[in-house]
């Protein structure tokens, strides 16, 4: 539901026009140190503001009110919320009764029978992620000395990034991409075959994730298209390094010691001014659909962040199970 890992626990809530949205982490270690400014880098990351965002502006300050004191984790539950203030819900009254194409609005409505939180898609929002980039601010530090980093490959099909976005605000449209991840210095043994491999629970998390549409590992689709004599990874030390990384170091669903490698699909953005059709479902007639208020022309160029801090999540759950990380840091 909306709690993950088996140790090391996260567990979201809020919606994106409640008063608040937040994460509670389960099971951190205690006498780590963490300070407020730790988080500014990594959430200014997410924030919107730049070409190709939306134009909502949030202060994202995040505050601690359990399982910290004096700058020092206490083994007990942390809850870290965020103010939501910057809210324009009556952008979203008309469409309670034609749902967006490409949003959650028809299935949530169905499923929670009209009680759902439709502003902003509420509970289904990318507002959410907010906690798991906090989440990751600690994940990151536990995880050392692996360190996890992103890269944008390509929008709308364009490796020119600038260029992408530049295209798709003038065509008044949205646009996707590619995001490829790395975790280096990755210790031999992560992950828990058969079911708690390190590519299933990686990708778990990974596509909870809002707009996320397809993993790969390493070489990924393209190994389709190799000779296996040529995909193989040769091993050079008794270390476990190979000479390629076409399995994106990963064998067998355990870490083997190399780079952990793997790209992401995101999809354009739901929410576009272009006119779509829709159904109204209380006519039961099809009618045109202009989608008005502030949405990200190419959500992609927030998420690097977001696909680092659930890598690193998942990352320390799967050490914690492997005892690498015990319950008082010891740095």
């Amino acid at each position: 539901m909306n709690t993950f890992g088996k140790i090391f626990r996260i567990s979201i809530f809020g919606e994106s026009h409640g008063s608040h949205v937040g994460i509670t982490i389960d099971n951190c270690p205690a006498g780590l140190p963490l300070k407020f400014e730790e988080f500014t880098a990594e959430l200014d990351r997410r924030r919107s503001g730049s070409k190709g965002t939306t134009p909502r502006r949030e202060a994202d300050l995040p505050r601690i009110i359990s399982g910290v004191f004096e700058d020092h984790t206490t083994g007990a539950p942390i809850t870290i919320i965020f103010e939501n203030t910057n809210t324009r819900s009556r952008d979203y009254t008309e469409l309670r009764n034609t749902p967006r194409p490409g949003h959650a609005d028809f299935v949530a409505l169905k499923k929670y029978g009209g009680f759902e939180d439709y502003r902003g898609g509420g509970h289904f929002s990318g507002r959410l992620t907010l906690g798991i980039v906090a989440a990751g601010v600690i994940a990151k530090k536990l995880i050392l000395p692996t360190s996890v980093s992103s890269r944008i490959l390509e929008l709308g099909g364009n490796k020119n990034l600038e260029e992408a976005v530049d295209k798709a605000v003038e065509r008044n449209d949205s646009i996707g991409g590619i995001i490829e991840c790395t975790a280096a210095q990755m210790p031999v043994g992560i992950g828990e075959p058969f079911f708690n491999s390190l590519e299933s629970v990686l990708s778990h998390m990974i596509f909870s994730i809002p707009a996320i549409k397809g993993i790969e590992f390493g070489s990924g689709f393209a190994a389709a298209r190799m000779w296996g004599s040529d995909h193989n990874d040769k091993l050079d030390s008794i270390e476990g390094h190979t000479l390629t990384n076409h399995a994106g170091g990963i064998n067998g669903g355990i870490s083997n010691g190399n780079d952990l490698v793997f790209r992401v699909v995101v999809k354009p953005t739901s929410s576009t001014a272009q006119k779509q059709h829709t159904i109204n479902i209380r006519s039961g007639e099809m009618v045109d659909l202009q989608i008005e208020g502030r949405h990200d022309t190419c959500i992609a160029l927030r998420i690097p962040v977001v696909v680092e801090a659930a890598t690193a999540l998942v990352l320390v759950d799967l050490m914690m199970q492997e005892q690498r990380i015990g319950r008082i840091w010891k740095g």
